[in-house]
């Protein structure tokens, strides 16, 4: 664990720019509706906090995911997003968890893209972190803009470490975390699933 002391004397380490260059902020302010971003392609989303309200929009994002796309989120498959699952994924503890959200505007009723989440581990002093974007949505970038939001708010909280399990065969998420500085150890208990670990 790194001391107080030790983190308010040592720079972050500066996330690649490679990634941060993805991203042209439409709006250079944030409002209450959230923050305005668009894709190197062109596409516009609101990124902002999860809402209560965006428990159906999050039932619909996830029937739009592949068998693949699930079992690499969640390690597991699963057939459906079960209403009473997808509404604690929407009421979260702001102590201990953040989750933000991509919303496409551009559709009646607006959708969910992509997702970004922390649990907090006080005693351990880390979070863990989970992302997930909707596949015709990948490769622009936005899983970077998720994950370093989400570094950011860890840094905010002074933790020490933001940590997550990546399958191995989900090679995009292990190359972003590598060009992002996290380090891989593979779980000797979990065949074909690493732990991933950036320190702060």
């Amino acid at each position: 664990m790194i001391s107080a002391s030790l983190r308010s004397v040592t720079p972050n380490p500066p996330l690649p720019p490679r990634s941060r260059e993805r991203y042209a902020p439409v709006l250079a302010v944030h409002t209450t509706h959230g923050e305005r971003v668009r894709s190197r392609d062109g596409r516009e989303l609101w990124l902002r906090e999860i809402e209560s309200g965006d428990v159906a929009a999050l039932q619909r994002c996830f029937t739009r995911l592949s068998p693949e796309d699930i079992r690499r989120r969640f390690l597991h498959a699963m057939s459906e997003l079960p209403a009473p699952m997808a509404q604690r994924l929407c009421q979260i503890n702001p102590a201990r968890e953040t989750a933000l959200v991509l919303v496409d505007e551009s559709v009646r009723p607006a959708e969910i893209r992509g997702v970004g989440r922390i649990y907090v581990d006080e005693s351990a002093d880390s979070a863990e972190f989970s992302v997930i974007v909707e596949h015709d949505w990948s490769r622009i970038g936005l899983g970077a803009l998720l994950m370093q939001r989400l570094v950011d708010d860890c840094r905010h909280r002074g933790l020490a470490e933001i940590w997550g399990y990546v399958l191995l065969e989900n090679r995009p998420m292990l190359e972003l975390c590598r060009e992002l500085g996290f380090t891989q150890r593979l779980m000797p208990d979990e065949p074909g699933t690493a732990q991933i670990t950036l320190r702060l």
